[in-house]
């Protein structure tokens, strides 16, 4: 589903990331683990295309370099820094993204949406839901597409335990799901 060969970023002459290879099969959950500033979010951006990079990267068989915007319709993202209108609903907020993804006017929402635990959410202002439902909503987003590829950078960092907890439990049914 995915394979880096000699992925290597770049900075002046800070190498952000050096040679880094990988492949991930169709149904594998894979973690980059490491301390700050040791490249992770930087191998992100480089394996959806967001930044220039040295190696080959392929998503799906797409090349990302060639094929970005097609290889990037295959993932769903979830940044690390969450960036919403305040002021928007839930609601407004899922129709706003679901238009940039170019999701179909007649798709049913509700089954994502329930599995989720945002249908009681809908009309709240995104400005008043708390950290860990600002994270289950930036996942909503990212799985509107029904993207068979999730990637996450640093989901759980500012969500209390029990909402670390419950986020990784749905991360869990959600890769169980397929």
């Amino acid at each position: 589903m995915i394979e880096v060969t000699h992925l290597t970023k770049r900075f002046g002459s800070t190498k952000a990331v050096d040679d880094l290879s990988f492949t991930v099969q169709d149904g594998q959950a894979v973690t980059f683990w490491g301390a700050n500033g040791a490249g992770k979010t930087t191998a992100l951006r480089c394996l959806l295309n967001l930044i220039p990079f040295e190696g080959t990267v392929s998503v799906d068989g797409l090349n990302v370099k060639e094929h970005g915007k097609e290889a990037r319709h295959l993932v769903g993202f979830v940044p690390q820094e969450l960036s919403f209108h305040d002021d928007m609903t839930v609601q407004e907020t899922i129709l706003f993204y679901a238009r940039l993804k170019k999701v179909e006017r007649d798709y049913d929402f509700i089954p994502l949406l329930t599995r989720l635990q945002m249908i009681d959410l809908l009309h709240k202002r995104v400005g008043d839901l708390s950290g860990g439902m600002k994270q289950r909503l930036a996942l909503t987003l990212a799985l509107l597409s029904d993207p068979p590829i999730l990637f996450l950078d640093e989901p759980t960092v500012n969500l209390d335990i029990r909402a670390r907890e419950d986020f990784l439990l749905l991360l869990l049914e959600l890769k169980r799901a397929g």
